[in-house]
């Protein structure tokens, strides 16, 4: 099983460590595509403090992430797992899983970044500000400068088994599933299920919708499950007490769309 996640805004900083050895990241094929996002974003952010902020969309209150972004090559790294922060990695708790459900996750997990592509949870990286909406004036969008890049690691990367994606919109951008992959990818997104003067309403409700799937990701490493295609995912996420509507592809080479709905909000 491959989980694919969507990064947090907010990212941990302080702590010991090396700086960043680019080459020790995993999917070494994104080593030259890293390489130069790094570059472009470690000069934008070195050379024009105003415009770095104006392009990575930050307030004035946001400003030391532009000096930030300008050490990312001398800064500490510490292992991804540790970096990401917010309120799916909050209720995914990856520091209380017991050591079978970290092993699970150090091989299942994926982390999808505007900056590296996307990272294993043990990979040491240093804290940074780049989300995949951000234009960068060399590069371009994030999302689109990403595809050609993922698209030649990501098939193998995905191996024969579930692709569970849990990303945002704006990730999904840069990796979309194809052929036989797309066939054993699930899509989920979380519904808020309530009745309104007796009829049922749902809506996405952003911060509850991540704390779901952080704890539906924490629920599978700690049972154990390893469904192999997306019917399997359906009857595991029910046996761990979801509520689960799935929708298989209406044709071949596209996803699964899975919606796990909820009635309660916390």
């Amino acid at each position: 099983m491959l989980v694919l996640l969507p990064p947090s805004e907010g990212k941990a900083v302080g702590g010991p460590g090396a700086p960043l050895r680019p080459e020790g990241l995993s999917l070494q094929g994104l080593g030259r595509a890293r390489e130069a996002v790094l570059d472009e974003l470690v000069s934008l952010c070195s050379d024009d403090e105003e415009k770095a902020r104006d392009v990575l969309g930050l307030s004035e209150g946001l400003r030391g992430e532009v000096t930030k972004n300008a050490a990312l090559r001398t800064a500490p790294a510490r292992p991804a797992g540790d970096i990401y922060t917010g309120v799916l990695y909050d209720a995914l708790g990856l520091p209380s899983l017991e050591a079978a459900a970290r092993r699970r996750a150090r091989r299942s997990l994926l982390v999808f970044s505007g900056l590296w592509g996307a990272v294993r949870i043990g990979d040491r990286i240093p804290s940074y500000r780049c989300s995949m909406g951000v234009r960068l004036p060399g590069l371009g969008a994030l999302g689109a400068y990403w595809r050609e890049p993922m698209a030649e690691v990501m098939p193998e990367v995905a191996g024969n088994g579930l692709v569970l994606d849990l990303r945002s919109a704006a990730y999904a951008t840069a990796w979309r599933p194809k052929g036989e992959v797309a066939g054993r990818t699930a899509a989920v997104r979380v519904l808020h299920s309530q009745r309104v003067d007796g009829v049922e309403k749902r809506s996405v409700v952003s911060h509850f919708n991540k704390a779901t799937k952080g704890r539906l990701v924490r629920d599978l490493l700690t049972a154990g499950f390893t469904p192999k295609g997306p019917a399997e995912l359906v009857e595991a996420l029910s046996e761990l007490g979801y509520v689960v509507e799935a929708e298989a592809p209406a044709r071949r080479g596209t996803a699964w769309r899975l919606d796990v709905v909820v009635t309660e909000i916390h």
